[in-house]
């Protein structure tokens, strides 16, 4: 496809929804203008997976790297969207373009809503995340761990972050806090490897042992469960550290206790018990509470959108269309939605965590890119095309150099990754050396392009 059949579309972020929406409307024939917030692609792929991941995050960079250098596809990095920021969601909109996708993400974060949760030494798990993978503006944050750390919630984020505090931080103790029971925990058997030669097999069972009788009542066995989470103990990885990692089930944090100084020094805990809830389980509170020491405590308990981006919010989700059209995968779902005009946002699309926000990682996010892409396909189908490419990133290029916006283009970013590769020593857990601030990067991108 080309000429006149080709319209341009905007697509506003570089994780792998926004890369697999670009890839599959660029391969369509269509001419792709990809806008994302940080100066490197890759999103999740490049600042949320575990570092220890090379093998997989080196895989698609690669097919990023051969995406970016397809002809009809033009990349800027560094360009944030959203009031005050480096374009509006309007001025996006009056560029000219046939369709613009929103796939930046889930970057809100879940308000903790515990007493005490401005306290030194509390922290969001995406925040911690995003320290160690090297992200501007967390890289080079102190996070100040103490010998105990508690982090809220069993799935694999709570690993990651036990991962990080076993291998590179050397903490004393890690405890991953679930309100419900051991059976309910959440993370993929294959990811404790990580961190079972870790585990403190005593302080387990005997954690089993205090919650027995609350387990039997919902007919659930505690010695067989406690065999089922052990007996995924194996292939562990070589034990670098004497931390000493534990689970502490049936426990809701609800307060957090801090000194003097407002630095945290414990959680206050209610005791849960089980009520069955369907197929499922309920945790439901016992009005018995009792004090948990710790020194710092990370909270890995979701994200929402980013509602100051400008596109029609509520209750911590962007709006989409509620009126079914019967297509699959249903249009509906991935078209903006403003519910006070009760009309669609004409052309605005929504794709991965931007438009269903925690769901899954990089394979749920490109298959939520792909959707969106047929989506988009169907609507440019029925339209005659706008502007021309050329002109489109005429009026981009005008607007951001009016805004003093230093954008960085895939010249750019092959000029940072060669730097980035010549420097000596990596720096900690990521295994390959990244510049923790934006200007460093700025800098050496505009003294390679001189």
């Amino acid at each position: 496809m080309s000429g006149k059949n080709a319209h341009v579309v905007i697509v506003a972020g570089a994780g792998p929804a926004g890369m697999a929406v670009a890839g599959s409307l660029a391969k369509a024939g269509h001419e792709v203008i990809i806008l994302n917030r940080d100066i490197k692609f890759g999103g999740l792929a490049e600042y949320g997976i575990f570092p220890a991941k090379l093998k997989l995050r080196g895989g698609l960079k690669k097919q990023y790297w051969d995406m970016l250098e397809q002809p009809n596809i033009h990349y800027l990095g560094n360009v944030s969207i959203g009031n005050g920021k480096d374009l509006t969601v309007e001025e996006l909109r009056g560029l000219g373009a046939s369709a613009v996708v929103f796939s930046i993400g889930a970057q809100g974060t879940k308000a903790i809503g515990v007493e005490g949760d401005s306290a030194k030494g509390v922290y969001h798990a995406k925040d911690v995340v995003y320290h160690f993978n090297r992200l501007p503006g967390f890289g080079d944050r102190p996070f100040e761990m103490g010998k105990h750390v508690a982090v809220i919630g069993v799935g694999d984020v709570m690993v990651d972050i036990a991962h990080w505090l076993i291998r590179y931080k050397k903490v004393e103790r890690v405890t991953a806090i679930a309100r419900r029971g051991p059976v309910e925990r959440k993370y993929n058997p294959k990811e404790i490897r990580m961190v079972c030669a870790n585990m403190d097999l005593e302080g387990i069972t005997a954690e089993f042992a205090r919650i027995k009788d609350r387990l039997a009542a919902v007919g659930q066995n505690a010695d067989e469960v406690l065999k089922g989470l052990t007996d995924e103990f194996t292939k562990c990885e070589p034990k670098v550290s004497e931390t000493k990692m534990g689970f502490k089930f049936l426990a809701s944090p609800k307060r957090i206790l801090v000194d003097a100084n407002n630095r945290m020094r414990g959680l206050e805990m209610e005791e849960n018990k089980l009520e069955p809830k369907g197929e499922d389980t309920a945790a439901v509170g016992l009005k018995q509470y009792y004090e948990f020491p710790c020194d710092s405590v990370v909270f890995a308990v979701g994200d929402k959108v980013d509602e100051t981006v400008g596109l029609p919010y509520k209750n911590g989700v962007y709006v989409t269309c509620p009126n079914k059209t019967g297509n699959d995968p249903d249009d509906s779902l991935f078209q903006a939605y403003d519910e006070a005009s009760g009309k669609i946002v004409e052309g605005v699309f929504l794709a991965g965590w931007a438009r269903k926000a925690s769901e899954g990682l990089v394979g749920v996010a490109k298959r939520d890119g792909d959707w969106c892409a047929e989506v988009v396909s169907r609507y440019l189908s029925g339209r005659t095309a706008g502007s021309q490419a050329k002109t489109v990133l005429d009026k981009l290029h005008t607007l951001l150099k009016d805004r003093k916006s230093r954008p960085v283009d895939v010249k750019g970013l092959r000029v940072l990754e060669a730097a980035e590769k010549a420097h000596k020593g990596a720096s900690d857990c990521i295994g390959e050396f990244k510049f923790a601030t934006n200007e460093e990067m700025l800098d050496v991108i505009e003294r390679g392009k001189a």
